[in-house]
């Protein structure tokens, strides 16, 4: 696997804040790019209303050479924990790229990249906590299991969510696996980290979470999404890149992807960021890993 990414070796940082939500087009879908350099990131297409389907076509068919995409979404589920993604399945995937498989062969029908058949399907429902009162009696006690990403996470001062609670304003577990039903198109039309090491050229996707491109803007972890382009000006300087300038309010969305995207083109250089020690292969190959994480 490749230990590091050089400053020359992206042409371009592509940020995407994902969004799970029900429906063709959504307000919790953001894309912001910046090249090397200073120059602030911008947003892709702004005011529009993306579908998910149209950020794959557009990493599909717009993305620029040698970019590296940050998603905010968990490109698995826990596996390290119980030796499994669903323990006392017998037909629980061995792997990340076999959970996709899984995830996209139920949905099928769902338009949208959707994912509720599989959260609805009689034997997955029953290890997510969903709303109305409905949680599985193979979810667990508490606030459900966790990645080793995750745990990392919360030393860093994060405080991430399971991907199998499905309830709650921060919750994840339906953006990762709408995500997975993308990750697995674009699975061998680009490398996927860690899943897939990182090649000398190309594209590179990883996992991201906005809230750590925050607090390395200088923001603290219960305040980290930024409403106004004053606080992102800031959050953009300390992070060595030029700021927008514009005034006003803007949506915490489109602030997420803008600071993610400057945050990558910082760190793509970062060797610890490509090989966290806590990441043993067989980690990668089942629950992959968050960028940024060490």
């Amino acid at each position: 696997m490749r230990t590091g990414g050089e400053p020359a070796r992206f042409s371009s940082f592509v940020a995407i804040d994902w969004s799970g939500a029900a429906g063709e087009r959504h307000k919790g879908i953001a894309l912001a790019h910046c090249r090397p350099g200073t120059g602030a990131p911008q947003l892709v297409r702004p005011g529009h209303r993306w579908s998910r389907s149209e950020v794959l076509q557009w990493l599909e068919t717009e993305l620029a050479d040698n970019a590296l995409v940050g998603m905010d979404l968990s490109g698995s589920l826990p596996f390290a924990d119980a030796g499994s993604f669903f323990p006392g399945w017998d037909d629980s995937p061995a792997s990340a790229r076999d959970l996709w498989a899984m995830v996209e062969n139920i949905c099928t029908k769902a338009p949208h990249l959707g994912a509720g058949p599989f959260v609805d399907h009689p034997v997955t429902s029953r290890y997510y906590r969903r709303h109305g009162g409905r949680q599985g009696d193979l979810f667990g006690s508490g606030r459900g299991r966790l990645r080793v990403t995750e745990f990392h996470q919360s030393r860093q001062g994060c405080n991430p969510y399971s991907n199998f609670n499905l309830v709650g304003a921060a919750q994840v577990g339906k953006s990762s696996l709408t995500g997975m039903r993308l990750l697995h198109r674009l699975d061998g039309s680009m490398a996927l980290w860690p899943f897939d090491p990182v090649p000398a050229t190309g594209s590179v996707l990883v996992e991201i979470y906005t809230t750590i491109a925050a607090m390395a803007g200088g923001r603290r972890a219960g305040r980290a999404k930024m409403r106004c382009h004053a606080e992102l000006d800031e959050a953009l300087v300390i992070l060595g890149s030029r700021p927008i300038q514009q005034q006003g309010a803007i949506d915490d969305h489109s602030s997420d992807a803008i600071i993610a995207s400057a945050w990558l083109r910082k760190t793509a250089e970062n060797s610890e960021f490509w090989a966290p020690q806590g990441m043993t292969e067989k980690i990668a190959a089942t629950e992959g890993w968050t960028f940024g994480v060490t």
